[in-house]
């Protein structure tokens, strides 16, 4: 059985001492820079673990300008297997009320300005240029085990979900949150694209928990999106997320992932053009 270690990428509450037993902190270069953080090694319920704050621990990094390649590649680099993020959304569902969970499965892209491959041509990057599929954007099986997390801790939560990741850092226009409700988006935010598709570049295990703490602005009768109602429902659940976690983790590490590992780096090398 191949042994796993995961990478974990969030903000508030990862600092928590009840989720990790920490052993090391350090940095780690990387051909794409630093990463928005050093790298804290430690174990959670025995299983190597790595967290990094996304944007800095902080805060101070904003969407846009997150090293998202550095932090995949570090993180690939030190051994990560599986990466588990934790990212605030705003509802543009009825049903998805502020303080649920959303095991999202689909994204649509409406960044700009970030960069979404290693294979990118540069001296010193991966050869090649890769045209991965991303039809099924979240590894389904990792998936799978926070959906049973969420079922186990008995945690409002919803089993799929479309992300619409846009730019940032400012929030909608209400025109803008109801077209992106026709679009078929249940969950917006602003850092799911491209960090999604880079674990998937690297052959990384990759799922989200996406917690829902406001209604973004197209719901009458509701305030508008701010800063601080989106930190107050986050911080009031930041300890279901740290449980759902530390569930994850040991549920993820009791599994035999070698064969599906496999496939995912198989995918990249079948799917990588290389110069004539």
């Amino acid at each position: 059985m191949a042994p796993v270690k995961i990478g974990i990428i969030g903000g508030s509450g990862l600092s928590n001492p009840q989720l990790f037993e920490m052993t090391s902190e350090s940095s780690e270069d990387t051909p794409f820079g630093s990463p928005s953080d050093m790298l804290r090694e430690g174990f959670i319920e025995g299983v190597p673990c790595i967290l990094l704050a996304r944007h800095g621990r902080r805060h101070s990094i904003m969407p846009t300008n997150v090293n998202y390649r550095a932090n995949l590649w570090a993180l690939k680099a030190r051994g990560c297997t599986h990466v588990l993020v934790s990212t605030a959304c705003g509802s543009l569902r009825e049903h998805i009320h502020p303080g649920d969970f959303v095991i999202v499965d689909q994204f649509i892209d409406r960044t700009t300005k970030r960069a979404q491959t290693f294979h990118d041509g540069e001296e010193g990057h991966p050869k090649g240029i890769l045209h991965l599929p991303m039809d099924t954007p979240f590894c389904p099986d990792t998936r799978a085990v926070l959906k049973k997390c969420c079922e186990e801790l008995d945690y409002p939560f919803h089993s799929t979900g479309t992300v619409i990741t846009v730019e940032g850092p400012r929030f909608s226009s209400k025109a803008e949150s109801h077209m992106f409700r026709l679009w078929g988006a249940d969950v917006i935010n602003m850092t799911t694209v491209p960090e999604v598709v880079l674990a998937r570049e690297l052959g990384l295990c990759y799922a989200a928990i996406a917690m829902a703490t406001d209604y973004d602005c197209w719901k009458e009768g509701h305030e508008a999106v701010t800063v601080e109602a989106v930190m107050a429902t986050f911080r009031s659940n930041a300890e279901k997320a740290i449980n759902i976690l530390k569930m994850a983790v040991t549920k993820i590490a009791a599994e035999d992932w070698s064969e599906r590992l496999a496939a995912r780096q198989s995918e990249v090398t079948s799917n990588t053009m290389l110069p004539a």
